[in-house]
């Protein structure tokens, strides 16, 4: 008799426990609120546009992440560069102020050390100070302790912390450098800059978030014989003598095994009221998060980028995507400011007016934009600080088991941790689950 399994969200963790599930034989259910998956990685409609809750960059150190999109056939929908940083400044450093550095296609570490030696924007002693710095972090091991990335980088020249090592970190963790957990900071260093080069490259979407995996998941899924019930909304997990319930509106289904895949902020509202998840509870409610607000700016005329990603420094936008370059949308750009901030106390088309001018600024002349939308994912991460709570993926509950980017991993919120997440939930619920 087959394992009757369910998966609770479908977002990239929620979808990778599904297709582990399926490629093991599992009768797998997926119940998702929305009627678009993806989570908080997914397609939005805007004025005849297609648009994304939020702008994601991968890594070729996904290997978990690339090996799903391999498999379900959107590889195409990525566009992949060599290690490029592009960085542009209205700071005291001056207008117009420039950083810049590309890696050669040479074996790791040596691209990157070509990249910093041939860095433009900074001097040559703050390249062989970048250089030593990460040549020492390589020979303890990329052990860097409880401490946060600025204290990390404290000793750095200034130039070089504010166009490397903070927005790197700010990017990889979206949290301020001041409070970001310096260990998992050395950990995205270890592996996309010194095991292999190809593990360094960049790879933008060229489709909207959706498309990238989870609708191709979903067709996957669905011919397997995976049942999907997208727009159902999953009121409560309950234990049962030999079986777990999973209660929507219109009643519950009996499974063998759980696995719950929403958001951590979600995760209280799910979970069995049973006293042995207290200390889950507790954990997950102590964890801050992160907001990440995406403003897209879209024109009347053409407008490139030097390169599809680059990042401001001075004011509220962090990074600008060209959307033109990329999916094809001629004249929109997708401003990103990443984290807490001044700017979240601002109306949005007092934002998206800021966000145009720093932009105009940083590129040059540009009109007004035809339209805008500012779009905030007010929890987009959890605050990835030294010692903040991230669970295992089991629990208490025999049978019952979490997915999520929050799960303990040596990576930040991104796409690959909760892809992870989902293939090790989804690994420990086939060795628990029993036929009833």
């Amino acid at each position: 008799m087959k394992r009757r399994i369910a998966v609770v969200g479908a977002g990239y963790a929620g979808l990778a426990a599904a297709m582990e599930l399926a490629r093991a034989g599992a009768a797998v259910t997926v119940y998702e609120a929305n009627r678009i998956a993806g989570g908080r990685a997914r397609r939005v409609e805007y004025r005849d546009s297609v648009i994304d809750n939020g702008q994601h960059i991968l890594l070729g150190a996904y290997t978990d992440t690339l090996r799903l999109i391999r498999e379900v056939g959107t590889e195409d929908a990525l566009a992949r560069f060599p290690l490029r940083l592009e960085m542009r400044s209205r700071s005291a450093l001056g207008e117009g102020h420039r950083f810049s550095l590309g890696a050669p296609r040479w074996p790791a570490p040596l691209h990157a050390a070509a990249a910093l030696l041939t860095a433009r924007g900074l001097t040559w002693r703050e390249r062989m100070a970048a250089i030593r710095f990460a040549l020492a972090l390589r020979r303890r091991g990329f052990r860097a302790g409880a401490a946060t990335v600025g204290e990390l980088t404290a000793a750095q020249p200034a130039h070089v912390r504010e166009w490397l090592w903070e927005p790197l970190a700010i990017a990889a963790l979206n949290t301020p450098a001041a409070e970001a957990d310096a260990q998992v900071f050395a950990n995205v260093l270890r592996d996309s800059v010194f095991r292999s080069r190809a593990d360094s490259d960049l790879l933008l979407p060229r489709r909207d978030l959706s498309s990238l995996l989870p609708d191709a998941a979903l067709e996957w899924l669905g011919r397997r014989g995976t049942t999907l019930r997208l727009g159902t909304r999953v009121m409560a997990i309950a234990q049962e003598p030999q079986a777990w319930s999973v209660r929507i509106a219109s009643g519950a289904d009996r499974y063998d095994a759980v696995v719950c895949a929403v958001a951590p902020f979600q995760l209280d509202a799910v979970l069995p009221r049973h006293p042995a998840l207290a200390p889950l509870r507790a954990g997950v409610g102590s964890l801050r998060h992160e907001p990440i607000t995406t403003v897209y700016l879209q024109y009347d005329i053409s407008v490139r980028l030097p390169f599809p990603m680059i990042g401001l420094s001075g004011g509220h936008v962090q990074w600008v995507f060209d959307r033109e370059t990329l999916s094809g949308s001629r004249g929109l750009l997708a401003a990103v400011i990443s984290a807490s901030g001044a700017h979240s106390a601002l109306p949005p088309d007092v934002l998206a007016t800021l966000a145009h001018r720093e932009v105009a600024a940083a590129l040059g002349t540009l009109p007004a934009p035809r339209w805008t939308k500012v779009i905030t994912e007010k929890r987009a991460t959890f605050a990835c600080t030294p010692g903040a709570f991230r669970p295992g993926v089991g629990t208490a509950l025999p049978g019952l088991f979490i997915a999520g980017d929050y799960i303990a991993s040596d990576y930040p919120a991104t796409l690959e941790s909760a892809v992870r997440s989902g293939i090790a939930a989804a690994r420990e619920a086939l060795q628990s689950a029993e036929p009833t």
